[in-house]
């Protein structure tokens, strides 16, 4: 059955850290999970993974006792639905730029009269037998994390974060440098400007803020930390694949040169 410890987290504003999953095998999944984090995110958005093996990587990270959220392809009430009966403790919603998106989100993980979100028996419920239990969850167990990746959102910054239900944000660097016509240059003023802003909100209005640090750098994890982060993605499975396997030969063959 899931359970609230993420959510309690969040609303305590503790520390937590995640990562990012986007390779759609259970091996992955199992052994990240099994590697301490607090919560995982499977990437519906840009990854090849369909809804039938993010159900299976949904079950895996739960058995293995860590909250399992995914970040959806856009923000659909179907999608919503479909993750979440499969056993999703919550979810990440890209593109969000309005009240109205962040009310749509949070309806969606929630059944009447409370949201929207149709019923459906599945593994969520237990199948069935335990249907009443996660009606009583639903109500305000789901996670919803903002992703606040478009300069549109920064006006109305603080509505979109006293929308009832949603728990966090986590900026999106690369698609933000986008809308704002610098794409990739994160040491231009301007983005860096607009990422303090969406932390310091965050913070001043007791959200959780969030940043995905990619590359497994625990100098940056540590620079994330100190600046008030407190939901952090803590790199990602293909690069943490790469920079392993490029560092261990890099420094093979150094030796060997030498």
């Amino acid at each position: 059955m899931v359970n609230n410890v993420l959510k309690g987290k969040l609303r305590e504003g503790s520390l937590t850290i995640g990562s990012w999953i986007t390779i759609g095998h259970g091996s992955i999944a199992e052994i990240m999970a099994m590697a301490g984090y607090d919560w995982l995110v499977i990437d519906l958005e840009h990854s090849t993974i369909d809804i039938g093996i993010a159900g299976e990587l949904i079950r895996t990270i739960d058995l293995c006792g860590v909250t399992p959220l995914v970040r959806l392809t856009s923000n659909s009430a179907d999608q919503i639905k479909q993750v979440m009966d499969a056993g999703a403790h919550g979810i990440i919603v890209p593109m969000v730029t309005s009240v109205e998106d962040a009310e749509f989100a949070v309806a969606a993980t929630r059944y009447a009269p409370l949201g929207t979100r149709g019923v459906g028996l599945a593994r969520a419920h237990g199948y069935g037998p335990r249907f009443s239990e996660y009606l009583k969850w639903q109500s305000d167990g789901p996670v919803v994390i903002l992703q606040i990746e478009h300069e549109e959102a920064l006006d109305d910054l603080e509505a979109i974060l006293a929308v009832s239900g949603v728990d966090g944000l986590i900026i999106g660097p690369y698609d933000l440098s986008c809308s704002m016509g610098i794409p990739g240059r994160f040491e231009d003023p301007r983005l860096i400007k607009a990422m303090t802003h969406i932390r310091d909100t965050a913070i001043n209005v007791g959200c959780p803020a969030g940043l995905h640090v990619v590359e497994p750098d625990v100098g940056e994890l540590r620079q994330a930390i100190d600046e008030g982060y407190t939901f952090i993605a803590y790199s990602v499975d293909i690069r943490m694949l790469d920079t392993a396997m490029r560092d261990g030969l890099k420094t093979l063959r150094s030796k060997h040169d030498t």
